[in-house]
């Protein structure tokens, strides 16, 4: 496996007219390499997975490899609150080559530990891809708890990290401290990243990658240097961006900005959204301030 680390962006899913625009979603893919990322994540969080058919989730993993093109790694979101599904989509992104998948934990069933030790145990079995768990509590009601996961690491190979979206911070420290740092463990809250790096994670999972590239690539690379100093200004120059991505539900404010900087489309589909016309005022003014747009 090519090293999965850095600044691996959750990219959102362009749509054009209602429909997948794909054109659009190779550009960002483009984008993202020309601007540093380590790395391309798809039909994750901010790729509105659960708006998604089956075959439109395949065609998104499809374009972004056919894009990437062996440049970096790609971690294909495969996970949903179906077993079925999930295994069918973990099969699929092995078979056209992604590099590895990032399971969620199921959504809404509100499943035990053990359940969620079965869960993903049974799907790592029986895939023969590097697989990320993906913690976002948030989302699901439920935390994948670190005895949980030091289980399905002992039990599965292949199990190679955790996405974590937990904001409490101690918990990410106690998991790094439970199962050492060469299991990767990569922030999925944007104002934990640079913490997360300075305890040892392996990187983030960032939407305030899709509208800063080059700087939210730039802090991995800095703690890589060791310039520790100016890996922590970075880190708070960005706090306004990072907060500016959740002005409302995630992928709105990132959609709405990659719409305004005109790279797509801003569209979202139902029950989602555009962003307010107060928020976009707002936005707006961020994106200025950013100089990523002009006055």
């Amino acid at each position: 496996m090519r090293d999965l680390r850095g600044s691996i962006v959750p990219l959102v899913t362009p749509f054009r007219d209602g429909e997948l625009d794909e054109e659009g979603l190779g550009e960002l893919v483009e984008w993202q390499i020309n601007s540093g990322s380590h790395g391309i994540s798809v039909t994750g969080t901010t790729g509105e997975p659960s708006a998604l058919s089956r075959q439109e989730r395949e065609r998104v993993i499809q374009v972004a490899l056919g894009a990437i093109a062996g440049r970096v790694p790609l971690l294909a979101g495969t996970g949903s609150n179906n077993y079925d599904e999930t295994l069918h989509l973990s099969r699929f992104a092995q078979r056209v080559g992604a590099d590895a998948i990032l399971l969620v934990v199921p959504y809404y069933v509100r499943p035990a530990q053990e359940g969620l030790f079965q869960y993903f145990k049974s799907i790592a079995d029986q895939v023969d891809l590097p697989v990320l768990l993906y913690n976002i509590p948030g989302r699901t009601a439920v935390n994948l708890e670190i005895e949980t996961v030091y289980r399905l690491r002992q039990a599965c190979p292949n199990i190679i990290g955790i996405k974590e979206a937990n904001s409490d911070f101690s918990h990410i420290t106690r998991l790094l401290g439970r199962l050492g740092l060469d299991f990767l463990v990569f922030s999925g809250i944007e104002l934990l990243c640079f913490p997360v790096l300075a305890i040892g994670g392996a990187g983030y999972v960032s939407t305030t990658g899709n509208v800063l590239p080059d700087q939210v690539a730039r802090l991995y690379d800095l703690t890589v240097a060791e310039e520790w100093k100016q890996a922590r200004e970075l880190h708070y120059r960005l706090m306004t961006m990072n907060e500016a991505m959740f002005f409302e539900i995630n992928p709105v404010p990132a959609k709405a900005a990659l719409g305004m900087m005109g790279k797509i489309s801003p569209e979202v589909r139902l029950p989602l959204v555009r962003l307010s016309a107060e928020n976009e005022v707002r936005l707006r003014e961020v994106l200025l301030a950013y100089a990523v747009l002009e006055r």
